[in-house]
């Protein structure tokens, strides 16, 4: 495995730090993450590119012994591009595939096994990527987002721990704190996410990249 260090001190961190403390940024459980400093930063050069993905996975791999040596809520990985490119919502949902694949792939060829309490199947309702044997629910952002909180300057993808959501289901948080980020997206986009369900109703693979997308959508991704 490489030697593994974060970008937390970059100021394109920095910039994705304010841009998680606007006022209106419904996401709770992110600003959460901030207030409490557990939010590590990977900073690389191109989300088209797999130039960075080896040092990506290094990081990925040692945040995941991070969070299972103190399991906590709120934490996160946050992995930024500093070329922003022309990217439409389709192309950068065919990145964000790319760079995922090319993760996991990593991730198999170092031996990792998929985390048994989720699916590698995209199409299984049950579905999470994982890294490290450790599960994620994966948000991406980019400049032309259609919805305002996935909105930032350059691309990103934000990685959170799987077992965070089955801790807050477990301390019958997760609806409370859910319905709370829904009202707040409400009240910044001027409708309610249509992408958004429920672990466990639909496949998360379709919530990914923020495109609106259709039943017959099949997601460019398999784990080996």
């Amino acid at each position: 495995m490489l030697p593994a260090s974060f970008d937390n001190a970059d100021p394109l961190a920095e910039q994705f730090r304010g841009f998680l403390a606007r006022p209106d940024y419904p996401c709770v459980g992110a600003k959460s993450a901030l207030t409490k400093g557990q939010i590590q930063f990977i900073v690389a050069r191109d989300i088209r590119s797999a130039w960075d993905d080896l040092r990506i996975y290094a990081a990925l791999f040692h945040f995941a012994e991070l969070y299972r040596a103190r399991p906590v809520l709120f934490q996160s990985f946050v992995l930024l591009f500093r070329t922003q490119g022309d990217l439409d919502e389709a192309a950068f949902e065919s990145c964000l595939w790319e760079r995922l694949q090319s993760l996991t792939d990593k991730d198999t060829w170092h031996g990792q096994t998929h985390d048994a309490r989720v699916s590698a199947d995209p199409a299984d309702p049950h579905f999470s990527v994982s890294f490290a044997g450790e599960a994620y629910f994966v948000i991406g952002l980019h400049p032309k987002a259609s919805r305002p909180a996935r909105r930032f300057a350059v691309p990103a993808i934000i990685f959170n721990p799987h077992d965070q959501f089955e801790t807050l289901r477990s301390q019958d948080r997760y609806a409370k704190l859910r319905e709370s980020i829904s009202r707040r997206d409400e009240a910044l986009a001027g409708s309610r996410n249509p992408m958004l369900q429920t672990f466990g109703e639909n496949s998360e693979a379709t919530q990914y990249s923020g495109r609106i997308v259709d039943a017959a959508w099949q997601c460019p991704y398999r784990r080996g």
